[in-house]
């Protein structure tokens, strides 16, 4: 996993970034056209760089040590509308079109469980 900033993002970008002591931001992902929080991935600087060029969605997988791109096995890809760094720079909102379901589980998003309502 790459912590130091890689050749093809942005340095504007790259300098904004808060990582985590892993090198990680959270990377929240809705659907671009209905403001749906569909899951919750992580990304280091070589994955949004990926994201950003291939226009779909690819995160840090930390149980696996590896990258991965969503739908890449199940075939419910994100095609990537719009990225956003919030103000903090700790995070980034990735706008998407997603085919089929978000979560690992089946489900549409992986925020289906309800704490309070």
């Amino acid at each position: 996993m790459t912590t130091a900033p890689v050749s093809g993002l942005d340095p504007a970008i790259a300098a904004r970034l808060k990582r985590n002591e892993a090198g990680l931001v959270a990377a929240i992902v809705q659907q671009h056209d209905t403001g749906e929080v569909l899951m919750l991935g992580w990304m280091d600087d070589e994955a949004l760089h990926r994201t950003l060029t291939t226009g779909r969605g690819t995160f840090w997988s930390r149980s696996r040590q590896e990258y991965w791109v969503k739908g890449e096995t199940s075939g419910h890809r994100q095609h990537v509308k719009e990225v956003r760094l919030d103000c903090d720079g700790d995070a980034v909102l990735v706008s998407v079109d997603q085919e089929g379901p978000a979560c690992h589980t089946g489900t549409r998003t992986c925020f289906d469980d309800g704490l309070l309502s």
